[in-house]
């Protein structure tokens, strides 16, 4: 037992220098990898074609610090996939999820999916991942902003660009 966990010790000590690294591990620990990720980098280039649907699946505070340009908020604690039925009819409309790294827009996609939506993916990194990669995100007001919700100052060491906010 002592072994095994100075093995996966010095494993995260060794994937620590390597953000990237680090997250693949962060997302395979909380994950079940049931919704298909899709790169920050895909997502930027389908929304530049204005051909997904892209839903925030965080709480109102993060969301209103700042989203993703054209992002619905959808929230994670009281979500709905009956409300989101309601204004998405077309179950095969595609549907990008994020938070702030891919782990509550996973149990969104799931209910999505549950709901009988066809074409759900998870935005790998979410939005910290979006901002690290010095893609805009916006304010409550439709400004872009550096500022993004970082949930808590343990979560906030994922977002390495724009400005921590957290309460």
């Amino acid at each position: 037992m002592k072994f095994k966990i100075l093995y996966i010790g010095l494993i995260l000590i060794s994937f620590s220098a390597s953000s990237q690294k680090s997250l693949d591990i962060l997302l395979r620990i909380n994950n079940a990898e049931s919704i298909t990720y899709i790169s920050v980098d895909e997502l930027r280039m389908y929304q530049l074609n204005d051909s997904v649907l892209i839903l925030d699946a965080r709480e109102r505070n993060e969301f209103d610090v700042s989203h993703i340009p054209s992002a619905r908020y959808v929230g994670y604690g009281h979500f709905s996939s009956e409300e989101i039925s309601e204004y998405i009819t077309d179950k095969n409309t595609p549907l990008i999820v994020y938070c702030s790294l891919g782990i509550r827009s996973e149990d969104v996609g799931e209910k999505l999916e549950k709901a009988g939506f066809t074409n759900v993916k998870n935005l790998y990194g979410g939005i910290f991942e979006w901002k690290n990669k010095s893609y805009p995100v916006i304010d409550s007001e439709g400004k872009e902003t550096e500022n993004v919700h970082t949930f808590s100052k343990h979560w906030s060491r994922w977002l390495t660009k724009g400005v921590k906010v957290y309460d």
